[in-house]
């Protein structure tokens, strides 16, 4: 009873708990309770549905759906990163897409800085686009091959930061550039002139431009060489620690949200099947899918 007197936030959707009480483990087979401050609760996503109809038949009629995202519900405090990880299919990208109203959601909740957010309409979400950011997977395909890497970071300056003059944007991406490892003078370069990770570096440099408070990272480092995902991790938490960022970061390998992540969720089937920090998960994996994924991960002998 004092264990459970001593939460003062916790942690919601379906999967097992493991935190430390006065120096103890604890599991706690109960809907995912986690020691969080609900003060600096950033983000809160509660029993997030997404479904897709499936139509077959002459008349196209709707004869099935896919849960892609199946009752999630997790919390992200300020500062603060989570990995979501899992296989291919099971519906991670589909969370943070649903999360900035990118897909629509089929029922559920998200609430930024205690605003319920799902059911704002466009007009009214758009403000709140500036606080959400996303970094895509392709970092190729995320940038507009017709556009100087400048017009591309600078773009949502244009659209959120209208009283801008245009030397004033075209210093504040310069600076955006040298933040993210890169010369100002590339901003007159096309993206098809980078390498996947400086590709990558600019990708972010457009999440940063708005000065959000949470990015997706979706997958950010998956189609990149070991040394360039390294790098690009390094900046990730440099600049989590220089501007408070909190991050949802999305990949299938667990290895490479180890070294990001404070705590990290489990998903599977559109369902969060295991929730712990990343230490515990790491150290003493419960769930069978959760050891599958950690054996994948390669071992230098």
């Amino acid at each position: 009873m004092q264990f459970l007197g001593a939460i003062r936030g916790f942690f919601l959707g379906c999967g097992l708990l493991r935190t430390i009480f006065k120096g103890r483990c604890y599991n706690v087979l109960i809907h995912g309770y986690f020691l969080l401050n609900t003060e600096k609760v950033l983000l809160r996503v509660e029993n997030l549905k997404t479904y897709f109809p499936v139509h077959g038949g002459i008349l196209r009629r709707k004869v099935g759906e896919i849960r892609a995202v199946d009752g999630v519900s997790f919390e992200i405090e300020a500062g603060k990163t989570v990995g979501l990880v899992g296989e291919s299919g099971s519906g991670k990208t589909t969370v943070g897409r649903t999360i900035l109203k990118l897909v629509q959601a089929t029922s559920g909740s998200v609430y930024f800085e205690g605003r319920e957010i799902l059911g704002l309409s466009e007009s009214e979400f758009r403000p709140l686009r500036r606080s959400m950011q996303m970094i895509f997977q392709d970092p190729f395909g995320s940038l507009n091959p017709r556009m100087t890497i400048g017009a591309i970071v600078g773009e949502a300056l244009e659209i959120h930061f209208r009283n801008f003059s245009k030397s004033e944007r075209r210093d504040r991406v310069a600076s955006l550039l040298q933040q993210v490892g890169l010369q100002p003078e590339m901003m007159r370069r096309y993206p098809h002139e980078f390498s996947g990770g400086q590709r990558q570096r600019i990708g972010i440099a457009r999440a940063l431009a708005v000065r959000p408070r949470f990015i997706v990272c979706d997958e950010s480092v998956s189609a990149l060489d070991v040394s360039v995902q390294a790098q690009i991790i390094n900046l990730l938490m440099d600049l989590q620690e220089e501007y408070g960022i909190a991050y949802l970061f999305i990949a299938h390998d667990l290895a490479v949200v180890e070294h990001l992540s404070d705590y990290v969720l489990v998903m599977k089937d559109g369902i969060i099947v295991e929730s712990a920090p990343a230490e515990a998960i790491y150290n003493d994996p419960h769930h069978e899918y959760t050891k599958t994924l950690l054996a994948a991960v390669p071992q230098l002998t």
